[in-house]
């Protein structure tokens, strides 16, 4: 075979312009472009560190605000409770009074109603007796055929009533 012929002479000169190509590419990208890939990787990490850091920041800063808006949320309720029991206190004492007003006018009414009751009682009472007096002397006057004074009739109804 040929190629194997001519391996021997061709072996040094290939072995040279391998070592010439890997020195190239070792100063052209070892040197030049790996710096340049290492600078740029470094500032990328210290970016995102920062950027981490300000994120920590910045959560530290909105547990602080919401720490605080929790206090305030807090303080309001507690106003707002307060508020809410005075209004209900004062509702109590309007209640109250508007029930003392209203007691006071019913007992008045009731008041008036049993005083109407009690005369139209008496007044019945009487009526009762008048009629009954006439009735006792119909009766006298049917039953025996005497007649009796009307003033003796009221007096027997009297004593009828008062002892029954």
């Amino acid at each position: 075979m040929p190629q194997i012929a001519q391996l021997a002479a061709t072996y040094s000169s290939q072995i040279f312009w391998l070592l010439i190509t890997f020195g190239l590419v070792f100063f052209v990208i070892g040197l030049g472009m790996v710096p340049k890939i290492q600078s740029t990787v470094e500032a990328r990490d210290s970016k995102i560190a920062g950027d981490l850091a300000e994120a920590k920041a910045a959560f530290a800063r909105a547990d602080e605000i919401e720490a605080q808006q929790r206090a305030k949320d807090a303080d309001n309720r507690a106003a707002a409770q307060a508020m809410v029991a005075e209004a209900k206190a004062k509702a109590a004492k309007a209640s109250e009074k508007q029930i003392a007003t209203a007691d006071a006018k019913i007992a008045e009414k009731i008041s008036a109603a049993e005083a109407s009751i009690r005369a139209a009682s008496v007044s019945a009472l009487q009526e009762i007796e008048a009629v009954s007096a006439d009735a006792a002397r119909d009766m006298v006057a049917k039953i025996s055929g005497a007649q009796a004074t009307p003033e003796a009739a009221a007096a027997a109804v009297k004593a009828a009533l008062a002892h029954g």
